[in-house]
């Protein structure tokens, strides 16, 4: 383990004489000490520097560093994001410290989202291994990179829950499940903000997006949601509240509007719910431009009207434009702000800055400058270890037809396809300041596994498109897609040579990272058109064909699955991808990982989630009915279920035992398993208990995740798994808003998947 939690934090004032003002000592991490010296605080500051307080820049083409200087220096800035080296961030916080007024220290933010320089398996794909632990592994050593960069703040986790595979940010959440999502997210920030924001390792989290995001029409970012009072609290708002209640001290505001109000006005969410109804004492901060954004919403008139609305709103800081700074100065003098807003908004900036100790220790995050590493990219600064056995929890098996895998390591293996060798793809989208070259591509990490044992041959295949106006869309801002110039017919043939030399072959497809990407959604899931004229030519070989998927959201693939003797998604695995990844395919790692969200067999079937509600008319796949719930011209229901995940071994579940048949009325009841390794090899399984309540007030979801727990058996072995359920778990909102627990029957559900369970009942009392 490189992080450590005891690190002291105080720097003498001896060696930093330019606080004596303002840092008089230093201060107790209490929220009383805390309030009494940002009360003091506020009395010294004019308006303009309270301002200044609430404007949060992004470092780049628009402000430079230079520029940035000038403004920290006239207090004009109270946080900076996008510099990720200590010198830089030295330098500017140089210049509060020495050159502003009251010396009031910045805070430094970043998107460490899934890892800072070490770069591990996307959100989603650290929801598939359904590891507590290894996500708060992950998030240990995501925010020690980060606190050793001089990071404060991160913009994490997001937990907007999200059904539509469509948009191309699901790839930073953790799948379409309310109880999931907010375990990941829960998980998350206790790791990256550990035992307090001040430690030298720690840094603050940014929950995102409030609210809904992941619910936007369409699929479609930066979109609208339209959303009842009993959805918004039964399925959307809880991970935000549990990632709250776990101590994250910020709040990003989403981009989307509700119910017909933009988030970054509406009070109601902001004020109303996050403030009086939770609690929240943090800051909230909008997405990028989000306050000059409110004019074309059509919310706002101009200028002035968006900064009153948003800061009236309950938006504390403006994140990377100008609005704030130049428009509030006035709008105080006319009245149509109130001081006592200002003090609010710049008292909560001030309030995180005191809880990420800044006020004790500026440098607390940067050390003695001698300490600078000499190479910010140096290897000796990743945690390879850790991030290839995260990611190895995370590749979930959906297909092995006669033991395809695991593959021997002899003869020949062919590895095809557009994604096979590309380090920047395998890090997968927001990969912070991970650095391509350092990451290990598939094709690397099956040369490592079979080098001296096996031959591999590799071909391309196809670039990930063909479309040029896709292509030009992924190089952007970066090159971040190689295209091949050979024609694609060429590029199949000379692959279809090395397969037919095989006798195996293995075909890394899917999407580039900038498919699954903020404003990446997509009108379509499939494999692009050259990549499945690619596996046909494949497949035509009469070899046999693992699929190895690489992307950021549900694909449907009902072909390819068909095609395919194996089929394994990877994700976007990070750094250590391509090694993870041979692990499983050579059996040296027996997967394990289980599926956060439903694949859908096409677009049509969009919205396609388990926990959907009941219909008068259910569909009933032994004894199918024309007037019932379905589609007439396809197979219903998912390809892949949530939950759903196979192994190298395989596993039994006993039916369910009740500890009563009978739960008291807020009492508890257990329910048991025991699950059996029935196969010839050690591996790990997810034990997954739904609920259902089949008759209450308002229809209830058909189930409902309500216990995970991730369990080890040897070959032979089992265990009794138990799960404690009690009454917080019936609860749901009625049609009055009452957050209750209905008298009546429940059904219990524990099973290895959503889908194959087995059943027991208890009448709660």
């Amino acid at each position: 383990m490189k992080w450590i939690y005891s690190v002291s934090l105080a720097v003498s004032l001896a060696m930093q004489p330019a606080l004596a003002e303002t840092l008089p000592g230093n201060h107790p991490m209490t929220e009383q000490a805390r309030d009494a010296f940002v009360n003091q605080l506020l009395k010294k500051m004019t308006l303009d520097e309270k301002i200044g307080q609430l404007r949060l820049i992004s470092v780049g083409p628009d402000n430079p560093k230079e520029a940035i200087r000038d403004m920290i220096q006239k207090s004009q800035v109270g946080a900076i994001f996008n510099t990720v080296t200590r010198q830089d961030i030295r330098a500017m916080q140089d210049q509060a410290m020495q050159l502003s007024r009251l010396k009031i220290p910045l805070f430094f933010a970043f998107d460490v989202i899934h890892g800072q320089r070490t770069i591990f398996p996307i959100p989603l794909a650290l929801a598939s291994s359904w590891d507590l632990d290894a996500v708060k592994e992950v998030g240990r050593v995501s925010a020690y990179e980060a606190a050793d960069d001089g990071l404060n703040m991160t913009w994490a986790p997001m937990v907007d829950v999200s059904r539509e595979p469509r948009w191309g940010r699901g790839s930073e959440g953790f799948g379409e499940d309310t109880w999931l999502t907010s375990e990941m997210g829960r998980s998350m920030v206790q790791a990256m903000q550990g035992k307090s924001a001040a430690d030298r390792y720690s840094v603050m989290t940014s929950v995102k997006h409030f609210a809904l995001y992941g619910a936007v029409e369409g699929g479609r970012d930066y979109n609208t949601v339209d959303m009842s009072p009993q959805r918004m609290f039964q399925d959307y708002l809880p991970p935000y509240k549990a990632s709250l209640d776990a101590g994250s001290g910020g709040v990003m505001v989403a981009l989307n509007s509700i119910n017909g109000v933009p988030a970054t006005a509406d009070s109601w969410l902001l004020k109303d719910l996050l403030r009086d109804k939770w609690k929240f004492k943090g800051i909230t901060i909008s997405d990028h431009g989000a306050i000059k954004e409110l004019i074309k919403h059509g919310v706002a008139s101009d200028p002035q009207e968006a900064v009153r609305i948003a800061l009236k709103s309950g938006v504390d800081m403006s994140m990377s434009d100008e609005y704030y700074s130049k428009y509030l100065p006035d709008l105080v003098k006319r009245g149509d702000v109130s001081m006592a807003e200002i003090d609010d908004a710049a008292r909560h900036v001030l309030n995180v800055k005191y809880d990420m100790g800044l006020f004790n220790d500026p440098y607390s995050h940067l050390g003695p400058k001698e300490s600078d590493p000499q190479d910010t990219n140096a290897e000796s600064r990743l945690h390879r270890a850790e991030a290839r056995d995260v990611a190895r929890k995370s590749i979930v098996l959906l297909k092995n037809r006669l033991e395809t895998l695991p593959l021997k390591k002899s003869g020949t293996i062919a590895l095809i396809g557009p994604l096979a060798d590309s380090q920047r793809d395998i890090m997968g989208s927001w990969s912070a300041a991970g650095v391509a070259k350092q990451s290990v591509s598939l094709l690397q990490g099956m040369r490592n596994a079979t080098e001296g044992k096996a031959t591999l041959l590799y071909e391309k295949g196809a670039n990930v498109s063909d479309n040029k106006g896709i292509q030009d869309f992924l190089n952007l801002y970066e090159p971040a897609v190689s295209i091949d110039t050979r024609s694609p017919q060429q590029m199949i043939d000379d692959a279809v040579a090395k397969a037919k030399q095989a006798d195996v072959v293995v075909a890394a497809v899917g999407e580039a990272q900038g498919m699954a990407h903020e404003a990446s959604s997509r009108s379509d899931l499939i494999i692009p058109p050259n990549q499945q004229r690619l596996l046909a030519a494949l497949k035509a070989t009469g070899k046999p064909l693992v699929i190895v998927l690489m992307n950021g959201r549900p694909l449907s693939i009902v072909n390819e699955d068909r095609m395919a003797d194996a089929v394994l998604e990877t994700w976007f695995s990070g750094t250590e991808g391509g090694n993870a990844i041979a692990d499983v395919l050579f059996g040296d790692y027996n997967p394990s990982g289980k599926l956060p969200v439903s694949f859908p067999r096409s677009v049509g079937q969009i919205p396609i989630y388990y926990n959907h509600l009941p219909t008068g008319r259910p569909y009933n796949f032994a004894k199918p009915n024309k007037y019932t719930s379905h589609y007439y011209d396809a197979v219903n229901g998912p390809l892949y279920p949530f939950g759903y995940g196979l192994s190298y071994t395989t596993f039994t579940v006993s039916p369910v035992k009740m500890s009563s048949p009978t739960m008291a009325r807020d009492g508890t009841v257990e329910a048991s398993v025991t699950v059996t390794n029935s196969g010839q090899r050690d591996g790990a399984t997810v034990v997954q208990m739904y609920l259902n309540d089949p008759v209450a007030s308002i229809s209830r979801p058909v189930q409902e995740l309500r216990g995970f727990k991730r369990i080890m058996l040897k070959a032979g072995e089992s265990q009794t798994v138990t799960f404690k359920i009690d009454v917080d778990a019936l609860k749901f909102w009625n049609q009055q808003m009452q957050h209750v627990a209905e008298p009546g029957k429940f059904n219990v559900m524990i099973g290895l998947d959503s889908v194959r369970t087995e059943n027991a009942q208890f009448n709660y009392l």
